[in-house]
């Protein structure tokens, strides 16, 4: 145990983590991504798993990483779109956007083989137990002041 530290933050992903820089992504995934395959692109080469939901995932690793808001040019936070309807916010990322929005940003949402072609250049992907569809974010790490 480490103190102050989240205790559903496990080695593997504490060590990603701290292995990324400023710039640096991580995606959350629900249970239906693929995130396996996906994974295998990534810096990291494999995914790794945290057994809660999309939100309680993106609260846990925004409690040791801030997101970036350097660059705005590109969104620091990318939720994926509903597939046919493109201005839905899915129930997940109304979920996710009060914890997204207490940091200083807001989800963008990108079309769905955008978010996997941006997933792949992920320096890791957590897989988390969200069973709702489009449970997914990609986080850009930011600085630590």
């Amino acid at each position: 145990m480490l103190k102050n530290i989240n205790p559903l933050l496990n080695p593997d992903i504490l060590y990603a983590l701290a292995s990324m820089g400023h710039g640096d992504t991580v995606t959350i995934c629900d249970a239906n991504f693929p995130a396996t395959a996906m994974a295998a692109n990534t810096v990291s080469g494999e995914a790794l798993q945290l057994a809660v939901d999309a939100p309680t995932a993106l609260a846990t690793l925004l409690s040791v990483i801030p997101i970036d808001t350097f660059d705005l040019e590109i969104p620091p936070v990318q939720g994926m779109q509903v597939v046919g309807a493109p201005d839905e916010i899915p129930p997940c990322m109304q979920d996710c956007a009060p914890l997204v929005e207490a940091e200083g940003s807001k989800i963008s949402l990108v079309e769905r083989h955008a978010f996997y072609e941006i997933a792949k250049k992920s320096f890791v992907i957590i897989r988390t137990i969200e069973a709702r569809p489009y449970g997914n974010l990609i986080i850009r790490k930011g600085v630590i002041l």
